[in-house]
């Protein structure tokens, strides 16, 4: 009897993070997407010849995360009227059509509409993943669970480095009939169609989530995104939830540390690298942003999630501070390679995984869904606003001065967490 209850309780466990690994794989899509143009930009760039028309350089870098903004809009409630389960698989059609797509097309009109395509994609799987992952977790183990999204979207992040160092011919100067400009970038795309694919298939063995099986069974499902949308915004004691939400969203882009992954090119170029070291160095950062998430997850439980969003954003003032200081007095080499290092682990390892977590957590269930697409809306308005202002800041500041600013919003979300930030750990969602 003891050994049956054994195997049964292992079967279960193991279940569970099947099923949480499945739903991580958006959070994987979501980060090899997200970062995998900025490999890929130095080439499209010359198939496409827009090296010099900056506003068509910045439209192909940013059409995702417009995509993104339509996701994070419609996914709260689609995901409330008809299931989490579909939404995910969804999500998991949306990143592979549009990886075949973004390499398949010559015009760079359809490569932008699959480039918006996936956009979508990343920004359902965002909203959504990390949130059904949250409903299906035992209280006990739910930062750690929830963390598993966030692992999934940095090895995404790291796969998408690694293949675009390895599909990268190495040159001192790429043409227009070089391989890279003709068929690297696009190699660099489709290899986003094997996880895509692995997505699919699995996403139709895991089952509903419960917390939405059971606003179904009470009928608040039929009609929760007017439910939600007037609980969420028109009673006051969520009021001051919904703010701490979007601030924590927002946040987690305006720390300044993903400006690091989307413009690693003039990042490490400032620091006196050329194409072939960038993208070593870049591969470096992965790493860095995989061990140090796998810490988050082993101190999420411990630690709590209010603890580690002030040691990441005080961390990261800290780091800032002296990297904008070391760009000013024009150092270059290892030690400016150490410090952006250090910004991406203590990112890794603080913000990036429990920005999710608390997202997850900190809303009641009746309006969990469209709250959570709100402040993943708002997660992606902010990383639209850091896109679009860093090159004219840099331009403007020097990259000194970008990081000095970013330096000081880092203070300035560590004050604003030491005053409203609450702490979740062993909390049960519907409390």
């Amino acid at each position: 009897m003891r050994c049956k209850k054994l195997i049964y309780t292992i079967m279960k466990e193991s279940f569970l993070y099947f099923i949480c690994c499945v739903s991580a794989m958006g959070g994987l899509l979501f980060g090899y997407d997200w970062v995998v143009i900025g490999g890929a930009k130095p080439f499209y760039e010359i198939y496409f010849d827009i090296q010099a028309s900056p506003m068509l350089q910045g439209l192909a870098m940013s059409i995702a995360l417009v995509g993104c903004l339509i996701g994070a809009m419609v996914a709260g409630a689609l995901a409330d009227r008809f299931g989490r389960k579909p939404l995910l698989i969804i999500a998991a059609t949306l990143f592979l059509t549009s990886a075949v797509g973004t390499g398949l097309f010559s015009d760079f009109v359809w490569f932008n509409v699959a480039r918006l395509w996936g956009g979508i994609g990343i920004g359902v799987a965002s909203a959504l993943s990390p949130m059904y992952i949250a409903e299906v977790s035992p209280k006990e183990i739910r930062g750690k669970l929830v963390s598993i999204n966030q692992m999934a979207i940095v090895l995404g992040i790291l796969g998408a480095q690694i293949c675009n160092y390895l599909l990268a011919e190495e040159s001192v100067q790429v043409h227009i009939d070089s391989w890279n400009a003709q068929m690297g970038w696009r190699w660099m795309f489709w290899a986003e169609a094997v996880p895509a694919g692995i997505f699919l298939a699995l996403a139709f063995f895991i089952p509903e989530s419960p917390v939405y099986l059971r606003l179904k069974s009470e009928n608040i499902s039929e009609h929760s995104d007017e439910v939600g949308l007037k609980e969420l915004f028109g009673n006051v004691r969520y009021r001051g939830i919904l703010i701490l939400g979007i601030v924590i969203a927002v946040f987690q882009q305006w720390c300044g540390t993903n400006v690091i992954f989307n413009y690693a090119e003039e990042i490490f170029k400032g620091a006196g690298y050329d194409v072939n070291g960038m993208f070593i160095n870049i591969v470096v950062t992965g790493i860095a942003n995989v061990i140090f998430t796998i810490v988050a997850m082993a101190t999420v439980e411990r630690l709590g999630r209010r603890t580690l969003m002030l040691i990441g954003s005080l961390g990261l003032g800290v780091i800032y501070l002296i990297l904008g200081t070391c760009y000013f007095a024009e150092c270059t080499g290892i030690g400016m390679v150490c410090l952006v290092v250090a910004a991406i682990s203590c990112y890794a390892m603080t913000l990036g995984p429990i920005t999710w977590v608390l997202l997850a957590e900190i809303f009641p269930n009746r309006v969990r869904g469209i709250a959570m697409a709100t402040c993943t809306f708002a997660l992606w308005v902010g990383s639209c606003t850091l896109t679009f202002c860093f090159p004219p800041m840099n331009a403007a500041l020097g990259t000194y001065g970008s990081f000095w600013i970013y330096s000081a919003i880092c203070f300035a979300g560590f004050t604003f967490f030491w005053k409203r930030c609450p702490e979740t750990k062993g909390t049960a969602l519907s409390e």
